[in-house]
């Protein structure tokens, strides 16, 4: 699967948006490894703490479809810089697609950053600390 097309589906995602408080819509397609594409939105709540950002959508979404192995996430919004996935999401993204899934971030005129998730989380927490 190409970039591109990720990026798509992250774009369809990000026009589902609900970020009346912020604003700042964001689009997640988590591509598993059986080649489909799962996407996610950020969901934000008056009580901001109940906001769930769009990879954290994405995820929840693959595993309720039953999907367990994950190739790569795609992750855009409409900035003008990269976006990348805050700490949360670095975290859950860590225990529950591995520290190999290839994150693709993109800004809002397409240009691309892409790093294995262990990049972006180094000496993470996993079931070791339990």
């Amino acid at each position: 699967m190409k970039n591109e097309q990720l990026l798509k589906k992250a774009e369809e995602a990000k026009n589902l948006s609900y970020s009346p408080y912020s604003k700042f819509r964001v689009g997640a397609a988590l591509l598993d490894e059986k080649g489909n594409i799962h996407l996610g939105t950020n969901i934000e709540n008056s009580s901001y703490s109940l906001t769930l950002c769009a990879e954290r959508t994405a995820v929840f979404e693959a595993y309720l479809k039953g999907a367990r192995k994950f190739r790569a996430i795609a992750i855009t919004s409409d900035s003008e810089k990269i976006i990348t996935p805050c700490g949360a999401c670095r975290q859950v993204l860590m225990e529950m697609c591995g520290p190999e899934l290839e994150v693709i971030m993109f800004d809002k005129h397409g240009n691309t950053q892409v790093e294995k998730l262990k990049s972006l989380l180094p000496l993470s927490f996993d079931e070791s600390f339990l």
